[in-house]
C-alpha cells in the first residue's frame, strides 16, 4: 500500500479510501503487467504478490499464469475476480435484473479540507451536522476517533449532505451503466 501512496497508520489508513485505494490498485495491477506480462499474472499477484508470482513460474517452469499451482486462496481469487468481471459485463444473463426503481441516488457530499490535529472525530461530526457513525461510514479511512496529524497534511473529509442522507421515492436517478438495468 505504502509503495504505491497510500499512507497506512493507526489514525490514517487509505487502504481503506475508495478513491485512493482503486488508484493505488489500478497503479499495482499495471506495474503488476508490466513486469509479469500478463493480466492474469497481474491479478495472481494482487492477491499473491509479485515475488511470489515470480519465483512460482520459475519453480514451475512455466511462463503461463493459468499453469501455475498455488494455494488455494489465491487460485480461488483469481477465478472469483472473473466470476465477477463476466457479471457485470452481462448482468441479466446471470439473473441479475434492476429496474431504474430499484436504485439509489448517489451520495452527495462536501468536501472539509483538514489540515490541523482533530482532537474528537466525535464533535467534529456534531459540528458538521452528522453523527459519528455517519462520519466513520464516509472516511473509513479514519482509523480512530481522533486525528493527531502532527505533520498538518491536508485531509479531505466528505461530510453527506443532509438531502443525500435521504431516500426520495421516484426520483429520478442516473445510471451508470444501462446494461444493469432492465427496461
Amino acid at each position: 500500500a505504502q509503495q504505491f501512496g497510500l499512507e497506512v497508520s493507526p489514525e490514517v489508513d487509505e487502504r481503506y479510501h475508495i478513491e485512493k485505494s482503486t488508484v493505488a490498485a489500478c497503479r499495482y495491477l499495471k506495474d503488476a503487467y508490466r513486469k509479469l506480462g500478463s493480466w492474469s499474472a497481474a491479478a495472481l499477484s494482487y492477491n499473491g504478490g509479485q515475488a511470489r508470482i515470480t519465483s512460482e513460474f520459475t519453480k514451475q517452469q512455466t511462463d503461463k499464469a493459468l499453469d501455475l499451482w498455488l494455494v488455494e486462496e489465491t487460485t480461488r481469487y483469481y477465478f472469483r475476480m472473473l466470476a465477477i468481471k463476466t457479471l457485470f459485463e452481462n448482468p441479466a444473463q446471470y439473473g441479475f435484473v434492476l429496474r431504474s426503481d430499484q436504485l439509489y441516488k448517489p451520495m452527495e457530499f462536501k468536501e472539509v479540507m483538514v489540515s490541523s490535529a482533530i482532537p474528537s472525530l466525535a464533535s467534529f461530526a456534531k459540528e458538521n451536522g452528522i453523527t459519528y457513525a455517519q462520519l466513520k461510514d464516509f472516511n473509513s479511512w479514519l482509523r480512530d476517533t481522533k486525528l493527531t496529524n502532527k505533520s498538518g497534511k491536508n485531509y479531505t473529509v466528505l461530510i453527506p449532505t443532509r438531502e443525500s442522507l435521504y431516500y426520495k421515492k421516484g426520483e429520478k436517478i442516473k445510471i451508470h451503466d444501462e446494461r444493469w438495468i432492465a427496461r
